[in-house]
């Protein structure tokens, strides 16, 4: 209503509100909002413990954080074209084939068509990070696991969109497919034989850059953590919807490692990943195994982390998809029944597009969580970032270890509003890709 009309009711009212509302606006600015600000000052001045005095230094701890402390053979200039010029060819590629030779003229001038296209080109870029990364020198192994990697990825993306009605597929269809795999992996050898790309480069400056490799390891640690974890929990919720004896005593099982310490199941996991009297290298002597050294090998570092993660947080998630799942009206299930639907396709069609609003929220949350995994670390290595080589530097140890064990506060502003940032562009994109894709009931 205009300001003029307003009564003193409504006047008073807001007053009342904002009144209560005040002891937690003044909780939040103490501990929250002024930390947030003065953090964020901080990161553009250059000061530690044992000086009183700070002095402005603008982005040079920002600059700090990415600069290497040896060379890199490579160039990063020439790794970003080389990687430009070869996503460049790939859509050239991929756009003659879908235009010229039909390969989904089913779908050509509609939204699904493109979707489609944009997956292609997906799995291309994902077919190039593994070709580099499984084989580096393009040796004929290495371009023979990638062909069958990009067909099978093909083959899956075509059969979901429905081009593919058959196993039997039509004479145009394989050669069209096997064409666009050959053009793919020549462009591969010829473009990437002598040249580097950015993946390279990358895999090269995090050995010497510490912030580097934390990025490295955080990432890797959520692309372990964040699907393994939604993925058990959707199979346990599903399982825990069901009508079976002591459900009651195995959901609160489930759930009871997430309100336990983290102190006290990291030092439980530390007791288990024992090499010489753990329970898990107990459990692989049984079947003839050989031991693994856990928590002394820098290759399982980052899996032992997400282990212990996974473990402690997949009832929390679990809880939370049960509750999408409860949520579902029966009606549906019970026409699917009527229709003859099987178990798979009323999953399909039914519970998973349901359940799109509630794995949307577990999603974000999950992945905000994973970007901050520090405690787990800091129990199960005595306060160490890894047995080797900083093998479990993650994000948020970079910055507990810039602003308590060196007492560079303005880097580890730094470094905490570059997590900041990472988390926030990536949650942009999930809020993006949810507005078209998450379906809600009613």
């Amino acid at each position: 209503m205009p300001y003029a009309k307003r009564s003193k009711k409504y006047w008073k009212e807001t007053w009342q509100a904002y009144l209560f509302l005040l002891p937690s606006i003044v909780i939040l600015s103490v501990f929250v909002f002024w930390p947030i600000g003065f953090s964020l000052v901080l990161s553009f001045f250059k000061w530690d413990y044992t000086s009183t005095t700070r002095y402005f230094i603008g982005l040079d701890n920002y600059k700090e954080l990415f600069r290497l402390t040896y060379p890199v053979q490579l160039s990063f200039v020439n790794s970003l074209i080389n990687t430009a010029v070869y996503v460049v060819i790939v859509l050239v590629v991929i756009q003659i084939l879908y235009h010229l030779f039909g390969l989904m003229s089913k779908y050509d001038k509609t939204k699904k068509g493109h979707s489609l296209l944009y997956g292609l080109f997906a799995v291309a870029l994902i077919g190039y990070i593994l070709l580099r990364n499984l084989s580096s020198d393009l040796s004929a192994a290495g371009l023979f696991a990638g062909l069958g990697l990009m067909g099978l990825g093909l083959f899956v993306l075509l059969r979901r969109r429905g081009s593919i009605q058959s196993i039997k597929m039509r004479t145009s269809q394989w050669s069209t497919m096997i064409l666009f795999v050959a053009l793919y992996y020549v462009l591969a050898y010829v473009v990437l034989k002598q040249s580097a790309d950015f993946v390279q480069y990358f895999t090269l400056a995090k050995e010497s850059s510490d912030f580097l490799k934390s990025i490295y390891n955080t990432v890797y640690y959520v692309l372990l953590s964040v699907p393994t974890q939604i993925g058990l929990a959707l199979i346990i919720a599903m399982l825990l919807n069901k009508n079976i004896k002591l459900r009651s005593l195995f959901r609160t099982a489930y759930f009871i490692p997430f309100v336990t310490s983290v102190v006290a199941v990291s030092l439980v996991w530390q007791w288990m990943f024992n090499d010489q009297f753990g329970l898990l290298n107990y459990v692989l002597s049984i079947f003839n195994l050989p031991r693994i050294a856990w928590l002394k090998e820098e290759v399982w570092t980052i899996p032992t982390i997400a282990i212990v993660s996974v473990w402690q947080h997949v009832g929390y998630t679990t809880v939370i998809f049960l509750a999408g799942l409860q949520n579902i009206d029966r009606s549906y299930y019970e026409a699917a029944d009527v229709d003859g639907a099987s178990g798979m396709q009323k999953f399909k069609f039914i519970t998973w597009p349901l359940l799109s609003g509630t794995t949307f929220f577990i999603m974000i949350i999950t992945m905000i969580g994973a970007f901050k995994v520090f405690s787990q670390i800091f129990i199960l290595y005595q306060g160490l970032p890894g047995p080797v080589n900083k093998s479990g530097l993650t994000l948020v140890y970079y910055v507990f270890d810039a602003f308590y064990n060196q007492q560079r506060m303005g880097v580890a502003s730094a470094a905490a509003y570059i997590l900041f940032v990472i988390i926030l562009i990536l949650t942009m994109v999930q809020m993006y890709v949810g507005k078209k894709r998450v379906h809600y009931e009613g």
